[in-house]
């Protein structure tokens, strides 16, 4: 089994990060580097080889190949580049945007971080980038930002450093990504919430979802908490407040470990995911993964319009700003601003459950889904109940009388 085990990979925020960490390094000491070490947020050690490395008195730049591992990810060894020059205040409305840090302490020197060619500008609301600004997502840039601190505080210098990430293959990358649909425009963005990239072969992934679901009924558990990832881990363990010890992660293969559930005889399952990819369920989704297509907004708008009818109301205005929308985020802003988020989340999370049901076989399912933004966002008749189950606090055979009487 351990043969066949795909190997992970790193980020392009943590090739970014290393890279500009190095470059920091040898500028502010005049040393020469081959590699750089990074932590990642995963707690994994990134040990990579340093490419073109370029010095001057004021600036250093160097690039970090992606390897990606054994996932298909189009960036793969693609070239990674940063430069970090010695800077001075940014001033307002430049031609160039810059992030800017001000690290753990106030009132210090701040770094800048912004981007070159290849990669991305966010152009529409919703991302996890203000509109104008280079798509360096939160995590990374806080990687780009404390891996330059630290080189910046070994070296004993307390002045403003100007980072530039790019990525020279980036504009014609992009054009194979959700990038242009999503209102990033004239490249990648650079991405990443654990700085590992784990592999995403199809049989690989299914085959791990079965053998830890295997595993779990061989064990003699009867329930199991299904959620597609890392979102939908850090909610059960920080909003819930459950273990992810009686949890599996099933990625975008919703309905496939459902199946697989129904195979290894469970009887109950609590499904907790985030709306963004639940949605998709809610349309009968079987696999959610983007190559499949993408119908979140058509799915939300279908439930919207059908809740609009029952009470004979039209609103084109509504249907066109959902239709258009980047994000669920945006999409469930709207429906909270209108006044109908609570009922449409509610027959979201019965067409959910229907589906999900179904593709269990009959096994009792119960759902709850959320958004990083709003919270929860709703939950089936007895989710509550499932919850309570996972934590101790319901004995299986008080669930087994209720739904006996039921």
């Amino acid at each position: 089994m351990e043969e066949n085990k795909l190997r992970s990979g790193f980020t392009t925020g943590t090739c970014a990060a290393a890279a500009a960490k190095a470059a920091a390094v040898m500028l502010l000491t005049g040393g020469e580097l081959e590699h750089m070490k990074l932590m990642t947020p995963k707690g994994t050690e990134a040990h990579l080889p340093l490419f073109h490395v370029v010095k001057s008195r004021e600036m250093v730049s160097c690039a970090v190949k992606k390897d990606a591992g054994d996932d298909p990810d189009v960036t793969n060894q693609a070239l990674i580049f940063a430069s970090v020059e010695y800077g001075k205040e940014q001033e307002e409305g430049g031609t160039k945007k810059y992030y800017s840090w001000y690290g753990e302490e106030t009132g210090g020197s701040p770094l800048f971080l912004t981007s070159g060619e290849g990669i991305g500008l966010v152009t529409k609301p919703g991302l996890s980038c203000p509109v104008g600004m280079p798509a360096i997502n939160p995590v990374p840039r806080s990687m780009i930002f404390q891996g330059v601190e630290e080189a910046r505080r070994d070296a004993g210098y307390e002045g403003p450093l100007n980072i530039c990430i790019w990525i020279p293959e980036g504009r014609k990358l992009a054009e194979k990504t959700f990038n242009p649909k999503l209102g990033i425009e004239g490249g990648l963005s650079v991405l990443g919430t654990t700085g590992i990239v784990k592999p995403m072969s199809e049989e690989a992934l299914t085959a791990t979802i079965g053998l830890e679901l295997h595993m779990k009924a061989v064990a003699g558990i009867k329930q199991v908490i299904l959620t597609p990832g890392n979102y939908g881990e850090a909610f059960i363990k920080e909003s819930l407040g459950l273990s992810m010890e009686s949890g599996v992660t099933c990625s975008n293969f919703i309905g496939n470990a459902l199946e697989m559930a129904a195979k290894e005889g469970f009887d109950r399952i609590l499904f907790v995911g985030h709306i963004g990819k639940l949605i998709k369920v809610a349309g009968g989704v079987f696999n959610t993964h983007s190559k499949y297509g993408d119908r979140r907004m058509e799915i939300l708008w279908d439930i919207t319009s059908s809740l609009l009818k029952q009470s004979g109301q039209e609103d084109e205005e509504l249907k066109h700003n959902i239709l258009t929308a980047n994000t669920m985020d945006e999409g469930v802003r709207m429906l909270k601003e209108y006044g109908i988020l609570e009922p449409v989340m509610d027959e979201a999370v019965n067409r959910i459950q229907k589906f999900t049901s179904h593709w269990a076989g009959g096994i009792h399912v119960e759902v709850v889904t959320f958004s990083t933004v709003y919270g929860i966002l709703g939950k089936s008749r007895e989710a509550e109940t499932f919850i309570r189950l996972f934590t101790g606090e319901t004995e299986h055979t008080d669930m087994d009388k209720q739904e006996d009487e039921t």
